[in-house]
């Protein structure tokens, strides 16, 4: 038995856990609140009821059957956040078919990594957005798309690939338009959907997730109905979310903190999902919160940031907000009382967890005081076990630093054909190592105090050196390079790069940028590039990426969010 000054803790178990798969929630959303709100984006000029979105999302399950694609085959989705993101989530689950979501920041090397990691049949794709030309990258990796039949796509680059599915634009050549896909479903697919519908169980895999880590090729993260959905539900509980709320989400769908605490904590609440643009912009995502009365809001500390800074902030009537999510990031504490003042969010709650386990293993309360919310990451949720542990594996007294470890329904099955690296992350006893550093308090709030591995958070998003380390390393003239994160006033972090040049050589800094536009993520790419004749390192040849950082942030005269 634990002792109770050990730092251990358990949640709440009162609630059962649910045991529907994703269909089934829908189902029990359509036939719960019918008429209520369910879907609203405000670009697109779209508000569909939960009857709506469910027959939309059954037709075009129906439609994907058609296709020839069969329970278990992979779809991925490569888009912003617009209807047709949701839809593909339903319509998935809904088909047993399993959903890989795609950042819309990738580019080819990691489009290209991605399909074929977990071998995606078909992928939904966005036209294009700004400056990402999503059909023209498509048809870089796979030139045989402009002369294939649509649906049959043969592709020496992309094998698995057999179907790509265009949202909105003019059409391409060998791609089948969104809107013409349920249509393709009859009753004999209807018949199909059924029959699978009795089949499921919320034990299956339904969604990757790509994270990346120390190896430098992303990760798949297999979760499963039960993983994400009670995950959901119970993001949404602390909340206190009925459906007489609507969450505002400006939070990209293609992560956890879009597709699960926000639409996943709506369909099991009956809250309304509300979309003010494809991608973040502080001005729409006051107008939307305004127009649609939302009572929830989504983000990062630099989205609130944002928000609150915007010229035009003074106009927005925000009375309508009452509570809502920020997590990606340390909060700093002026930031939240602002939010939890200036835009009405006095139930406003931090998150903390990671893909791995669906995502969040602590949040805090709507009624914890301001100072709990800031300075900690809350309690542990309902049915999640949480440990802090030493370098030799036993449990730290309360109060005492050691990495944090998750057990419980939220973590994942394991990385996508990776038998060896999930049992790196995920031991025998099925605890989930996170490789964070943390602290457990008398009362059981947890305060995250930093990271046993150099993963660098950039504005709320997991960045990883040694991806981006291996990705460069390809530059003929970069004989070696180390990457870590400095203190940005901004983002929390932004990404550094030392680079030692092999003899002979000239580069710049403008061409080791270049050689990464268009390639990897724009937010991969290192703001700041010193060229180095060493690295400094221990007396046993490690790298100690810690002095680097001290060493860029003095010389920048750079601080965090929370200093600045």
């Amino acid at each position: 038995m634990t002792e109770p000054s050990a730092s251990y803790v358990q949640g709440a178990a009162s609630e059962p856990l649910l045991a529907w798969t994703i269909g089934e929630a829908l189902d029990r959303a359509a036939a719960t609140w019918p008429g209520g709100a369910a879907l609203i984006s405000r670009r697109q000029g779209i508000d569909w009821t939960w009857l709506e979105l469910g027959e939309r999302a059954k037709a075009l399950a129906a439609g994907l059957l058609a296709l020839g694609l069969r329970r278990g085959d992979r779809i991925g989705v490569w888009s912003l956040n617009r209807v047709e993101w949701t839809l593909t989530q339903f319509a998935a689950a809904r088909a047993g078919l399993i959903l890989v979501t795609i950042n819309p920041a990738y580019r080819l090397t990691e489009l290209e990594f991605a399909l074929n990691k977990v071998g995606c049949a078909a992928l939904v794709t966005a036209t294009a957005f700004k400056m990402s030309d999503y059909v023209g990258m498509i048809g870089v990796l796979a030139p045989e798309l402009a002369t294939s039949a649509p649906g049959r796509l043969v592709a020496a680059r992309l094998p698995h690939l057999r179907i790509v599915i265009q949202i909105g634009g003019p059409p391409a050549p060998g791609t089948i338009a969104f809107d013409d896909v349920p249509a393709l479903g009859g009753e004999a697919e209807r018949s199909a959907l059924r029959e699978i519908a009795g089949q499921l169980r919320c034990d299956d895999p339904i969604n990757v997730q790509f994270t990346s880590g120390t190896t430098g090729s992303p990760k798949g993260v297999t979760l499963t109905h039960r993983n994400i959905l009670n995950n959901g539900h119970f993001v949404g509980r602390a909340q206190r979310l009925t459906s007489a709320d609507r969450i505002c989400i400006p939070v990209p769908l293609y992560h956890c903190f879009g597709m699960v605490m926000g639409n996943l904590a709506a369909v099991t609440h009956g809250a309304a999902m509300v979309y003010p643009g494809e991608g973040f912009d502080p001005l729409a995502t006051l107008e939307t919160v305004q127009a649609e009365r939302c009572t929830a809001l989504y983000g990062v500390p630099t989205m609130f940031i944002a928000e609150l800074d915007h010229a035009e902030f003074g106009r927005f009537d925000l009375r309508s907000l009452r509570t809502g999510i920020m997590a990606g990031a340390p909060c700093p504490i002026e930031v939240m009382r602002q939010v939890a003042e200036r835009m009405n969010m006095r139930e406003v709650t931090i998150a903390y967890g990671m893909t791995e386990t669906s995502p969040v293993s602590f949040q805090s309360a709507v009624d914890d005081p301001l100072e709990r919310r800031v300075s900690t990451v809350g309690r542990v949720h309902p049915h999640v076990e949480v440990k802090i542990v030493g370098t030799d594996g036993l449990v730290v007294p309360r109060g005492q630093t050691g990495e944090l470890c998750t057990r419980g329904y939220s973590v994942m099955l394991g990385y996508w054909n990776d038998a060896d690296t999930t049992a790196d992350a995920v031991d025998a006893e099925r605890w989930m190592h996170t490789g964070d550093l943390a602290t457990l308090d008398g009362e059981g709030y947890c305060n995250v105090v930093g990271r046993m591995k150099d993963m660098v958070i950039r504005g709320g998003e997991n960045l990883y050196p040694r991806e981006i380390e291996e990705f460069l390393f390809r530059h003929p003239d970069i004989l070696d390079v180390q990457v870590f994160g400095v203190a940005d006033a901004k983002y929390g972090e932004e990404l550094c790069a030392w680079i030692r040049v092999r003899e002979g050589a000239a580069l710049s800094r403008e061409k080791v940028r270049a050689f990464c536009e268009g390639q990897i993520a724009h937010q991969k790419v290192p703001r700041y590039v010193e060229f180095v004749d060493a690295f400094p390192m221990t007396v046993t040849g490690k790298i100690q990426k810690f002095v680097m950082r001290r060493t860029m942030e003095e010389r920048l005269g750079l601080k965090s969010a929370e200093t600045a």
